[in-house]
């Protein structure tokens, strides 16, 4: 797990997946791991070698038509559950409250308490 209060995972959130992949495949030497999701989508690992450094996916019906294309940064947590409980507090927003991903970690979406939204995540010990 990435230490606490570290930035651990970001994601674009696209329009237009293959065109993103041709472009950091181009730019920055990424490959592609494609992830099957729920509801027949993709997620898609891009790779430095070995090592994954970050994730795609297609963002319609995901989130509004108007927002456009964006990185999404996810913040580690020593406990997702009692970090958003305390932004609340705090004057934050849960935009999608705590949820597990298999083999991957606990989530959640919020928003800070000036309005800019984040992930928070407890990754699940390997």
């Amino acid at each position: 797990m990435a230490p606490h209060a570290k930035f651990y995972w970001n994601e674009l959130m696209t329009d237009d997946v293959e065109k993103a992949k041709a472009f950091y495949s181009a730019v920055l030497g990424w490959t592609f791991s494609e992830m099957p999701m729920e509801g027949g989508r993709s997620y898609y690992v891009a790779m430095l070698g070995d090592e994954p450094v970050a994730g795609l996916m297609d963002k319609t019906d995901i989130v509004p038509p108007y927002v456009p294309p964006h990185w999404f940064g996810y913040i580690s947590v020593d406990d997702v559950d009692a970090r958003v409980a305390l932004l609340e507090a705090k004057g934050g927003q849960v935009v999608r409250p705590p949820f597990d991903i298999e083999g991957v970690g606990r989530i959640a979406i919020v928003a800070d308490a000036t309005g800019a939204p984040l992930g928070l995540m407890t990754a699940f010990d390997e």
